[in-house]
């Protein structure tokens, strides 16, 4: 008899273990508006469809809130963190729905006049776990006219985040961040397993280089990748290229969107891969500090 209930335990426990490391997790491509309040009721009715198709993580794009170019405009919609619309909807719907909700970004105003691009994760409980300031800020000029200067308007982040959960190890990003793997190795060494970009990537570099970036991070990094991802042409005239997707640690395009506005990219995710991954190419361990030497022509290394 002690054998019998010994063998139920430990079957109990390895499934426990196997439920813990394979979830089913939700990416919301949205195409927001310039309206906060509007932006809301679509993340109510998206996120409730998520949950009906099983998804415990859910996360939204960059802007949730608001995609708006003109920076008067913003200004007139923005609030601090407490009285923030999208804050105190996620909190609600984390909670009715007990999941993990992951606000790709929003913009907060900040105690000293300047913005914040603001990822929150909420637990099942409604209570933030954490918070991710974009870092790196997109500063370009295209060869189609178009031209962004975020840090007219944002100011950066400082600091990386990697929440550890009960399904594991979340890195967060955003967006222009992708273009940074330092960002994303760090993380990964810090524990990372599941790695999230959250965009609203312009039509042009998303045509250009979204999928090979994505892929990219996931593959030297032996993670799963998370990208919500705005999409369609929006209110303010800006045109996204969404493609939400889910990536496994191979590079292997697990599920995915197109890129004409909303929809739901639910897929499933084990955690073992991650391990498997990593055992086989084991690169994070293999990294080595080194230093770069200057060579002249005609001359000798500097």
């Amino acid at each position: 008899m002690h054998l019998m209930l010994q063998a139920v335990l430990i079957h109990f426990w390895h499934n426990l273990e196997r439920r813990a490391l394979h979830m089913k997790v939700a990416a919301i491509q949205m195409c927001s508006g310039v309206d906060p309040a509007v932006n809301v009721k679509t993340l109510e009715r998206m996120v409730g469809e998520a949950v009906k198709r099983g998804a415990t993580y859910v996360q939204t794009p960059e802007m949730t809130g608001a995609v708006q170019r003109s920076k008067p405009g913003l200004m007139s919609v923005l609030k601090n963190e407490n009285e923030d619309l999208i804050v105190s909807a996620a909190a609600a719907l984390s909670a009715h729905h007990e999941v993990y909700l992951h606000i790709g970004s929003t913009a907060i105003l900040l105690d000293d006049g300047k913005i914040a691009n603001r990822a929150f994760l909420f637990g099942p409980d409604g209570k933030i776990i954490t918070r991710y300031d974009k870092i790196h800020m997109f500063d370009v000029d295209l060869d189609n006219g178009e031209s962004w200067r975020e840090s007219s308007t944002y100011r950066p982040g400082e600091a990386a985040v990697v929440a550890d959960l009960p399904f594991g190890k979340l890195g967060f990003a955003i967006c222009y961040d992708v273009r940074f793997p330092h960002l994303f190795r760090q993380e990964a060494q810090a524990g990372a397993q599941i790695l999230t970009v959250p965009a609203a990537f312009t039509k042009q570099t998303g045509e250009a280089h979204w999928e090979v970036l994505l892929r990219a991070r996931a593959i030297e990094n032996g993670t799963y990748l998370i990208a919500a991802a705005q999409a369609g042409l929006h209110e303010d005239g800006r045109e996204t290229f969404g493609h939400s997707m889910v990536i496994d640690p191979w590079g292997r395009i697990v599920a995915a969107a197109n890129g004409e506005g909303e929809a739901i990219v639910v897929a499933d995710i084990d955690l073992e891969t991650v391990a498997s991954a990593r055992e086989k190419i084991p690169n994070l361990k293999n990294g080595r500090a080194f230093e770069v030497s200057m060579v002249t022509a005609g001359g000798s290394a500097n």
